[in-house]
């Protein structure tokens, strides 16, 4: 399984607008620098965040974009799902049911097991990632890291 380098992207820059102090915004242009990405492709992804509920944007010489809920409410999963949707990594194709040794339909009336362990695998990883809200994130920041961030975006 391969996720877009825009799930990474939106998941720093939900946990650097968490380290800041609640309801701040911060622009678009300022998350691209901090992190070294390209600003046209971060604005489509804080697009998507947006639309899922997970940032607002203001518009205006003090617009950008902040946490629309408090980070303890704001889950890795939501991040992920705004930006890969929430379907399932495994599609299976049925290939138990192709080539010389093709099941019969009849015999194929439940999933059979692989697709059951890529389903409970997914499931599992999607629970894990229900769990964990963006505030855990933060806390894994360094305090002296958290810091320099605060210092250094909001007296920019």
């Amino acid at each position: 399984m391969k996720l877009s380098q825009g799930v990474e992207w939106c998941l720093h820059a939900v946990v650097l607008l968490g380290q800041l102090p609640q309801g701040t915004v911060l622009p678009r242009t300022l998350m691209a620098q901090h992190h070294g990405l390209p600003d046209d492709y971060l604005a489509k992804y804080l697009k998507q965040l947006v639309r899922a509920g997970v940032l607002m944007a203001s518009t205006g010489p003090r617009g950008g974009y902040r946490l629309a809920r408090p980070a303890e409410r704001i889950t890795a999963w939501e991040v992920i799902e705004a930006i890969e949707g929430g379907q399932s990594f495994f599609h299976c194709q049925e290939i138990r049911q192709c080539g010389t040794g093709a099941a019969r339909p009849a015999e194929c009336t439940e999933p059979c097991a692989i697709h059951q362990m890529m389903h409970s695998a997914f499931l599992t990883w999607k629970d894990q990632l229900s769990q964990t809200t963006v505030a855990d994130l933060v806390q894994q920041v360094p305090e002296h890291v958290r810091e320099r961030n605060r210092q250094g975006l909001l007296n920019a």
